[in-house]
């Protein structure tokens, strides 16, 4: 199945119900790694880039019923029709619009708490979610 080609300037949107993410609230900007391969004129996003940087280091968080903040890692799981299958890139799939994929988001290690006197740590530090690719890109097509 074919779908448009993510490059430079595309976002990812993550939603990870039942957390307050502030880093990950709006959508957040691509960089595309290919060297030598662009979609009308941006740099495609290879596999690898559907994490920017910034979602890369810990992410502060809360939760309705955790307002103290804790921090925790985002990590996305791509499906097959995220990446295209017969066309690489400097070895790599190319990132496709495709449906939406999983997204994690765990705080094991620091927790967001409950006020006091309770102080209770959130008591579902894992957290499962989607996230999307939003291209602006109508043009190039890959499968």
């Amino acid at each position: 199945m074919t779908d448009f080609i993510v490059r430079t300037g595309d976002t990812v949107l993550v939603t990870i119900p039942g957390a307050i993410i502030p880093s990950a609230m709006a959508p957040v900007p691509l960089r595309g790694s290919a060297l030598k391969s662009t979609a009308v004129e941006m740099a495609v996003c290879l596999e690898g880039d559907e994490l920017p940087m910034q979602l890369k280091v810990p992410l502060v968080y809360t939760t309705p019923a955790c307002p103290i903040p804790g921090m925790g890692t985002l990590t996305l799981s791509l499906t097959p029709a995220n990446k295209s299958a017969k066309l690489k890139c400097e070895g790599k799939a190319v990132l496709l619009k495709g449906g939406s994929f999983t997204a994690k988001f765990d705080a094991s290690s620091n927790p967001a708490k409950q006020p006091p006197p309770a102080s209770a740590p959130d008591p579902m530090p894992v957290k499962n979610g989607t996230a999307v690719f939003v291209t602006t890109n109508a043009v190039c097509a890959a499968g």
